[in-house]
Order: structure tokens, then sequence, then C-alpha cells
């Protein structure tokens, strides 16, 4: 059985003979097109972190609970952050991110709250404080 390659019809763009048809030929008459779209219009609005009416930012965000887990996790530590009220999966999700980056290791947003991998409650207190929550170490 004869083996046929795959490349036999093609043509290079680097080297050798040009291309027989420029497909932005026909868009060189036409000089004075109009702008396109908005693009503002399409993306959704920014909303600012929660602030006072005095412009200063909200550091009265509410109580979150820091817990430490290590049951059905094979004796592993890890530190849970709950109670959240009025702020949606994006925030937390920021949160999350925030606090694995400070902290060096990994974490997840299961079920409205934040674990993060290890006994890390200390640098997630301080996090949690920057951004206007009132933590509290919930638990033995």
């Amino acid at each position: 059985m004869a083996r046929m390659s795959r490349k036999t019809g093609r043509k290079t763009t680097s080297e050798g003979e040009r291309l027989t048809q420029n497909p932005f030929e026909a868009l060189t008459g036409l000089g004075n097109l109009p702008a396109g779209p908005d693009d503002s219009q399409d993306r959704a609005p920014v909303i600012p972190a929660k602030t006072s009416q005095r412009g200063q930012q909200n550091t009265n965000r509410g109580r979150v609970d820091i817990v430490r887990q290590t049951a059905h996790r094979g004796g592993k530590a890890v530190t849970v952050v709950r109670n959240f009220t009025g702020i949606g999966l994006a925030e937390k999700q920021d949160l999350a991110k925030k606090m694995q980056k400070a902290c060096g290791v990994g974490g997840t947003v299961k079920d409205g709250c934040i674990e993060i991998q290890g006994d890390k409650r200390e640098e997630v207190k301080r996090i949690l404080t920057e951004a206007g929550f009132k933590p509290v170490f919930a638990g033995g």
C-alpha cells in the first residue's frame, strides 16, 4: 500500500511564489469608513468597591468566621472562611486569589465558603481586615 503525503497541494507563504489572491484588496478602495461600534456599551459596568457617603472605603462589611478544619481531609488542615453576607461569587473568588497568593498555597471557593490549604488563619485574617470585613476565629 502506497503512503500519500498530506502536504502535496500546499503552498508555502514564507518563500517561493506569492499568493495569488489578497483578501484585503477590495478594502483599499474604501477610504473613508465610519468608526466601529462603541465598545463601552457592550462591556459590563465597573462597580466600585463599597464606599461610605464621604468617599472612604466601607470598613464594616460584616462578620466572617475563620475555621480550621481537618475532618475528612486525611489529617491535613484547611482554613475555611464562611458566613459572607452581601458579596457575590466573583468577589469571593478575588478574595480567595489574594489569600492564595499571600499564603503561597492553593485554595478554592466551595458552597459559598473560601477554603485555603493549610493553617493560615492569621494571614487570612489580615487580608479580610484590609477588605473591610470583621474576621472572627470560630470553632475550637
